[in-house]
């Protein structure tokens, strides 16, 4: 349970420092009370689109992973973003992302921050 939480926490951030660095990720809310519950559900979406839809899609691509020699990976993590987009969208959760190149490099900033705070943070259960 403790590591479900860490992993949570540590794609909150993630998202938080996509949101702040680029402009087309939105996150919107009245206070910053509700931005954080927001983020939070959020967290919870991608972490679930990326436990579940994720290696379904790496299983089904895996001939691209090898010719690309995992760059395909980038690609696979801007889908899970616009699919949490769509989701957010669809449950009116006030989180949207601007077009795929946007989740492209959206996916490569949360595997870098997400990969930096699960290093930092404990991971024990």
């Amino acid at each position: 349970m403790k590591n479900f939480v860490v992993k949570t926490i540590a794609n909150a951030g993630a998202l938080a420092v996509a949101i702040w660095l680029l402009q087309d990720i939105t996150l919107t809310g009245d206070d910053t009370g509700r931005k954080v519950l927001t983020l939070i559900v959020v967290a919870l979406l991608f972490g679930l689109f990326n436990f579940l839809v994720k290696p379904v899609v790496k299983l089904l691509t895996f001939p691209l992973f090898i010719l690309t020699l995992g760059l395909i990976t980038l690609v696979v993590n801007a889908l899970m973003l616009l699919l949490t987009s769509w989701l957010a969208d669809v449950l009116d959760v006030s989180f949207h992302v601007e077009g795929f190149w946007t989740a492209v490099l959206g996916g490569l900033i949360i595997s870098v921050v997400s990969w930096a705070l699960n290093v930092v943070l404990p991971d024990e259960d």
